[in-house]
């Protein structure tokens, strides 16, 4: 069932670029900017990765975004995750980045945009991936902030297919951004939003019906509703679960605990991603892999995730269509 994993092609739509940076690169972008970072060594970093919850994890990940200065920066960090794609068979990405991380530290918006754009057309020219932008707004931040980085965004609108929001969720719902993203709808960006990660179902409610969203992030506390898992069942609504994600920031104690197969069974659309992989222990087929061994998936279930994930995808019905005849080519 691993080598199945492993040879199966694969589509990922809920990946942090900036969770992506891995210890190694943080440290040698650290030292080639001369930023200073509260690590002596890679393994003091490794050490720090124990989350007890969603905001602890934030608080590293910030402080590592810091050590990205120059498009450059954005184009290694994007490539090195482009290689961990073709490692682990990822043939379509949809990344996330959060310009406002970058742009409150006064790097331009279009130093990140940039430098991500550069490394993912290399990355179709080099590897035939295809990929999709999608930029978050930060939760914790106001719903004026989050205009002013829409209007910035409207520059690049041909780079970024969609918009989301991020960061922290706990007193943050969704309708504190309710006219933004109205706006963001109507400039023709598409929609998505984390929720149903560590706050409660009533989130994915109003990311539903006041955002208007076509993608749920995460929306693992839909469990807790029997009307809301109807919906989301009728409607086909994709959820793009973390499972390590999950685990590492104690949305559940252990896999044992997750949940992810009643979603499965029930009839949801959900899909497998890593999130922010180079904080969460691992990649999309280590997501895989620890679902496999804890909560006993069929050849069946791996298969149907895989295949959701690009169904799910912001791309046209023909790429659908190529990308899941591969899936069953590898089948074969």
């Amino acid at each position: 069932m691993i080598e199945l994993i492993k040879k199966l092609p694969k589509a990922e739509l809920h990946l942090h670029i900036e969770g992506s940076l891995e210890p190694e690169l943080m440290f040698r972008l650290a030292k080639k900017n001369n930023i200073e970072i509260p690590y002596k060594d890679i393994e003091d970093v490794r050490n720090a990765y124990n989350f007890t919850n969603l905001q602890t994890f934030l608080d590293i990940y910030y402080a590592g975004a810091n050590v990205l200065i120059t498009q450059d920066d954005f184009y290694d960090l994007t490539w090195a995750y482009i290689l961990k794609c073709v490692e682990d068979n990822v043939i379509h990405t949809e990344i996330f980045f959060d310009p406002q991380t970058h742009t409150a530290r006064g790097i331009a918006f279009e130093t990140v945009i940039n430098g991500i754009k550069a490394a993912l057309a290399d990355a179709k020219v080099k590897y035939g991936i295809t990929s999709c932008i999608i930029m978050c707004f930060l939760r914790h931040l106001s719903q004026d902030e989050a205009f002013e980085t829409l209007e910035e965004a409207l520059k690049f609108k041909d780079d970024i297919i969609g918009v989301g929001l991020d960061s922290s969720e706990l007193g943050n719902p969704p309708s504190k951004f309710k006219e933004v993203f109205k706006k963001a709808k109507e400039a023709g960006f598409k929609l998505v939003a984390h929720a149903g990660e560590e706050a409660d179902f009533s989130y994915i409610y109003e990311a539903l019906d006041l955002l208007a969203i076509s993608r749920i992030d995460h929306g693992v506390q839909s469990i807790k509703s029997a009307v809301l898992m109807q919906r989301l069942k009728d409607e086909q609504m994709p959820l793009t679960v973390c499972p390590n994600s999950n685990i590492e920031l104690k949305v559940f104690e252990n896999y044992k605990e997750h949940n992810i197969k009643e979603l499965l069974d029930y009839g949801l659309n959900v899909s497998v991603n890593s999130d922010d992989p180079a904080y969460f222990k691992g990649y999309i087929n280590q997501n895989f892999i620890n679902l496999y061994e804890n909560l006993s998936l069929t050849e069946d279930d791996i298969i149907t995730l895989v295949k959701n994930s690009f169904r799910s995808a912001f791309i046209d019905d023909e790429l659908k269509e190529e990308y899941l005849a591969k899936v069953d080519l590898a089948l074969q």
